[in-house]
C-alpha cells in the first residue's frame, strides 16, 4: 500500500512534478544523445563494435536489473532519500563518463551512470503518485510525464548532435550536470519524504540470478560466445526454482499466467529490441557509411521522433476508448513496414526514403508504449499493479539491450528481417491478448496474486 502525502500547496506540487520530470528528461535524452555519439567515441577511442555495444547494453542492462530493486528500497528506506542519492550517483556516473580516456573506462562509468538512473524514474514515479492524490490530478501529472518522454525523445538528436559537433562527444555527458544539480537543490527543498506502509520484501537470490541471466545472454550476443549460453539456462532454471519457492519473490511467477501480462512482456522486449536496433545501427550507418555529421545525423532523426511525439498520446487515447488491440495492430504493421524498409537500406539510398522510413518507424514505436502498460497491469489487484508496471518497464530495458546486441550477432539485411520478425511478434499477439480465452487467463490469476506474502520476507 502506497503511504501518500497530503496538504501541499498547488505551486508545491508543480514543482515536485517538475523535479521529477527533470530525472526523465536526462534519462531519456541519454539513450539517443549516446547513440548520436558512438561514431564520434569509436574515432577518439578506437573502440571495435562490441565495445560500442556495451557502452549501451551495460547501461540498459544495469538499468532492468536494479529497477525493481531500487522502487522496493526506496519504499522502505524512503523515496526522497533514495531519490536523491540516485542523481548523485547519476551525475558522478555522468562526470567520470565525460573524463574516460580509454573505452573501458567508459564503460564501467557507464555502469555507474546506471547504478544512479536505476533509482530515478521508478523512484520519481512513486513520488507523483504519493503527492498527487486526487484522480484527475494524478491522471495530469501522469500525462505530463508521458509527454516528457516524447519531447526528450524528440530534442535528444539535435540537441546531441550540436554538442558533439561543438564540443565533442563529452559534452553529451556534460549535459546532464546542471540539470542534476537543480533537480538535487528543488528535491531537497520542496519534495517530501514517504515510505510505503507495507514495504515490498527484498530476493537478493533471486536478484542475483536474474542479473545472471541478463548479462550472460547478451554477453554471448555481442561476444560470440555460445557457449555462455549454458550459463544463460542454468541461471534461468535456478531463477524459476527459487521465485516459486521464495514467500516475496523478486518477480512473482503467478503474473505470467495471465496471458495478457505474459504478451505484454514479450510485446515491451520484441518492440524495444526494435528501437534499440534502430538507433544504435542507424547512427553508425549515417555517420560511418554516409558521413553525415552529427548535427545532421540528429536533424534526420528528427522525423522518427516527431512522428513519436504525435502518436504516442493517440495511441493513449485509443487504448483509453477502443481498447489495446488497434494500437498493437498499428504498431506492428508500421514497425515491421520500417524494418523491411531497412532490409534495404545501402550507401546510395536516398534520404528521402530514409526520412519516410523512420517516420514510419516513429509511427509505430509511438503507438506501442501506451498498450504495453495497459496490457501488463490489466486486471490486475491495485497493490500488484505497480508490480507488474515495474516488471513491463524492466522487459523494456532488456529489449533495448537485446536490439543492440543483435547488431553485432546479425549484420545488414538479416539484422532488420529479424526485427520484422519481432514486429510480427507485436502484431500477432495484440490479437491474441485481446481474446476470451486471454481474458479468462487474466480472470483466473487475480484472485491469486490478492493472497498476502509477508511485507518483510526475505
Amino acid at each position: 500500500m502506497l503511504t501518500t502525502v497530503d496538504g501541499l500547496t498547488a505551486r508545491r506540487k508543480t514543482i515536485v512534478l517538475i523535479t521529477c520530470c527533470m530525472s526523465l528528461l536526462i534519462s531519456s535524452m541519454d539513450a539517443t544523445i549516446v547513440n548520436v555519439a558512438l561514431p564520434t567515441i569509436q574515432n577518439d577511442l578506437g573502440a571495435p563494435l562490441s565495445k560500442l555495444q556495451w557502452i549501451v547494453d551495460v547501461y540498459t542492462l544495469t538499468l532492468a536489473s536494479l529497477l525493481m530493486l531500487s522502487g522496493a528500497t526506496a519504499d522502505r528506506f524512503g523515496r526522497k532519500r533514495m531519490f536523491r542519492i540516485g542523481l548523485l550517483i547519476f551525475a558522478g556516473g555522468s562526470l567520470l563518463c565525460s573524463l574516460a580516456p580509454t573505452i573501458e573506462v567508459l564503460i564501467g562509468a557507464r555502469f555507474v551512470q546506471a547504478i544512479g538512473g536505476s533509482m530515478l524514474n521508478p523512484v520519481a514515479m512513486s513520488i507523483i503518485t504519493t503527492v498527487f492524490t486526487g484522480r484527475v490530478e494524478r491522471a495530469r501529472a501522469v500525462g505530463v510525464w508521458g509527454a516528457v518522454v516524447g519531447i526528450s525523445t524528440a530534442i535528444g538528436p539535435l540537441v546531441g548532435g550540436g554538442l558533439i559537433d561543438a564540443l565533442g562527444w563529452q559534452s553529451v555527458f556534460w549535459i546532464n550536470l546542471p540539470i542534476v544539480a537543480v533537480a538535487f537543490v528543488l528535491t531537497t527543498i520542496y519534495v517530501p519524504e514517504s515510505k510505503s506502509a507495507n514495504a515490498r520484501g527484498i530476493d537478493p537470490i533471486g536478484q542475483v540470478l536474474a542479473i545472471a541471466i541478463l548479462f550472460t545472454l547478451v554477453f554471448g550476443l555481442i561476444e560470440g560466445t555460445p557457449l555462455i549460453f549454458v550459463l544463460t539456462a542454468a541461471a534461468l532454471a535456478g531463477f524459476i526454482r527459487h521465485e516459486s519457492r521464495h514467500p516475496s519473490p523478486f518477480i512473482d511467477l503467478r503474473f505470467f499466467r495471465s496471458f495478457p501480462f505474459s504478451s505484454a512482456t514479450v510485446i515491451a522486449v520484441c518492440a524495444f529490441a526494435g528501437l534499440g536496433a534502430f538507433l544504435f545501427d542507424v547512427s553508425l550507418y549515417l555517420q560511418g557509411t554516409r558521413h553525415f555529421s552529427a548535427t545532421h545525423t540528429g536533424l534526420l532523426y528528427l522525423p522518427m521522433a516527431l512522428a513519436m511525439l504525435v502518436f504516442s498520446p493517440i495511441s493513449g487515447r485509443m487504448v483509453g476508448r477502443y481498447g489495446t488491440r488497434p494500437s498493437l495492430l498499428v504498431a506492428g504493421v508500421f514497425m515491421g513496414v520500417a524494418a523491411i524498409g531497412l532490409t534495404r537500406l545501402a550507401p546510395e539510398t536516398p534520404l528521402w526514403q530514409l526520412i519516410i522510413v523512420f517516420a514510419i518507424f516513429g509511427v509505430g514505436f509511438g503507438m506501442v508504449n501506451a498498450p504495453i502498460t495497459t496490457t501488463a497491469v490489466s486486471g490486475m489487484p491495485l497493490d500488484r499493479a505497480g508490480a507488474a508496471s515495474a516488471v513491463a518497464s524492466t522487459s523494456r530495458q532488456v529489449g533495448v539491450s537485446l536490439g543492440v546486441a543483435l547488431c553485432g550477432a546479425l549484420s545488414g539485411a538479416g539484422l532488420w528481417w529479424t526485427i520484422t520478425g519481432f514486429a510480427a511478434a507485436v502484431l500477432a499477439l495484440g490479437v491474441a491478448a485481446n481474446t476470451d480465452w486471454s481474458y479468462r487467463t487474466r480472470d483466473r490469476v487475480a484472485p491469486l496474486l490478492e493472497q498476502k506474502v509477508p511485507a518483510n520476507a526475505g
